[in-house]
């Protein structure tokens, strides 16, 4: 067995070597395994390693760690003191440089360290925040939610008009294409004209679409640079009312709605529970079990949006946010199903304060490859015994899986533009979590630590994730299993806020539990009566008076 060494890091090879008797013959068995000296990773895992390699005896296990724990010490030590000592024998010599030593030593040094990096500016953005943080908290909160709707509503009014041109077009050209393939039968067109007209469709079809997203791109471009701009020129009088650089339009088009959606008052299937976990410092939490469209946490209804948005800006520069787990497959295209509906909503109105979520998606593509390079390189070298092991079609599917993304990968995305959300976890998940005996151990299930672990580490407070691992009813999720479901993501989910107290970082105040919508009133009871049993539900303590 050889554990190499990471390219970033200088080591050298050394040789451990650990005998231990057999219990039926008198000679010893001796174990030689090269170990690359400083070792990186975790001397106990490899002891794991190299029983699960030889299939050495358990009676061996504590041994073999202290040992190889106490060689990889002593070696690591060797090692710095030879380097040390190369470093001064060769800093002795007439030739060495000792300024350009000092160079190397002052860059790095401001390069990793603020106390000496060089002094620089605010950048922009950083005072855009700042400066957007301030208003919202003043009363030109208002008039700034009036400015962002009145941009929506002129977005709307484009998209729409987009919507109606395009189905007029495709229409036009699904007549055209019927009269032909008549003509066909009656020999009075030909295969090459049927194909070469439907060339022209689709050339005429992508014309059209990339003339409106050109309209749509620029218009968006435009109110973003003149919002931003009308915000920096207010940041001296925040505490006066803003007056609206859209006039009387912006308040016309924000306070005359009448249409409110049927949906204002929540859904109608919730309960909410208040709970306590820790061993000695307890938490309390706020949990919450609803069953909605997982897209009415980022849709703005239809009528006034000042209640939505209203949370959204003032949480929006601050260390309360609020996160939405949305599950996606291992495409990022993001053209099909809950994540071309998704990117439809971000699409409609424009984001004032971070980048396209189309330019988002761009940008994590090309993270992707790194990542997926990674692990196709240490996917042999992590368990080459248990590689071997598998079948050749196994090793086939191990391998195709490190082309592309994997259940229970993560990547996220950031908006201001959503109705309860600022950041949104794209969890991976194929058809694998319609199975009905996953256990604590599936990649969803790890996922779902990866996305509480990073919520407690960047200020997510509040944060929405799927029970069921599932965002519409299907055929195989009976009664049974839907309630074996629920009860492991809770357990594992409880498993995991109580290991994240030791993670630091904020608390995880609001936690929603999200069921599809359209599952059955007696369903759902049964798996909000779960939770109370599964977590440590905050109950008052009654005392009554003998007087």
């Amino acid at each position: 067995m050889r554990t190499d060494c990471s390219e970033q890091f200088y080591c050298t090879s050394k040789t451990f070597e650990f005998r231990y008797p057999m219990l039926s013959r008198p000679d010893e068995y001796v174990l030689q395994i090269p170990v690359d000296i400083p070792y990186q990773g975790s001397a106990l895992e490899l002891a794991q390693r190299i029983l699960n390699s030889f299939q050495l005896p358990a009676y061996i296990e504590r041994d073999l760690e202290s040992a190889l724990s106490k060689f990889i010490e002593n070696e690591t030590i060797n090692f710095y003191d030879e380097e040390a000592e190369k470093a001064i024998e060769e800093s002795m010599k007439p030739d060495y440089d000792v300024e350009d030593v000092i160079k190397v030593w002052e860059k790095a040094y401001k390069e990793n360290t603020v106390e000496f990096g060089d002094k620089c500016g605010t950048e922009d953005r950083e005072v855009f925040a700042a400066v957007y943080h301030k208003l919202v908290h003043s009363p030109a909160l208002e008039t700034i939610l009036q400015v962002e709707h009145a941009h929506a509503q002129a977005v709307a009014e484009i998209t729409n008009e987009r919507d109606v041109t395009v189905a007029s077009l495709t229409a036009h050209q699904s007549d055209e294409m019927s009269r032909a393939v008549d003509g066909l039968s009656q020999s009075c067109t030909t295969e090459e004209q049927i194909n070469e007209l439907a060339r022209a469709h689709l050339d005429q079809l992508n014309l059209e679409h990339a003339k409106w997203d050109s309209q749509l791109d620029g218009m968006k471009e435009a109110q973003k640079r003149h919002y931003r701009h009308w915000v920096m020129e207010r940041q001296t009088s925040a505490t006066t009312p803003l007056s609206s650089p859209l006039g009387s339009l912006s308040s016309k088009t924000f306070l005359d709605n009448s249409d409110v959606g049927l949906d204002s008052a929540g859904p109608a299937l919730q309960e909410s529970f208040t709970i306590h976990l820790g061993s000695q410092m307890k938490q309390m939490h706020n949990i919450r079990v609803l069953s909605t469209d997982i897209m009415d946490f980022c849709r703005l209804k239809s009528g006034d949006p000042q209640p939505q948005r209203l949370q959204t800006a003032l949480g929006l520069y601050s260390n309360d946010l609020c996160g939405i787990v949305l599950l996606t497959d291992v495409h990022l295209s993001g053209y099909t199903g809950v994540s071309k509906e998704f990117i439809e909503i971000c699409e409609s109105s424009t984001e004032f304060h971070f980048a396209p979520v189309d330019d988002q998606l761009e940008k994590v593509k090309a993270t992707i490859k790194d990542g997926v390079a990674w692990r196709r390189k240490h996917m042999m070298q992590d368990s080459p015994q248990q590689f071997l092991n598998l079948t050749s079609t196994e090793q086939q599917s191990r391998r195709s899986s490190t082309k592309n993304l994997q259940t229970g990968d993560v990547y996220l995305t950031h908006h201001s533009n959503l109705a309860e959300v600022h950041v949104v976890f794209h969890m991976v998940c194929t058809d694998s979590v319609r199975s009905n005996d996953i256990n604590s151990r599936h990649p969803a299930i790890l996922g779902l630590r990866n996305i509480l672990k990073t919520a407690c580490s960047n200020d997510i407070t509040t944060i929405t994730l799927p029970l069921l691992l599932m965002h519409e009813m299907t055929e195989e999720m009976t009664v049974n299993w839907c309630t074996k479901r629920a009860e492991l993501v809770f357990k594992c989910v409880k498993g995991f806020m109580i290991e994240m107290a030791s993670w630091g970082g904020s608390d995880l105040k609001n936690l929603q539990f999200l069921v599809p919508k359209g599952i059955s009133e007696d369903v759902f009871a049964s798996l909000a009566t779960m939770l109370p049993s599964i977590f440590r539900v905050s109950n008052p303590l009654v005392l009554k008076s003998m007087a």
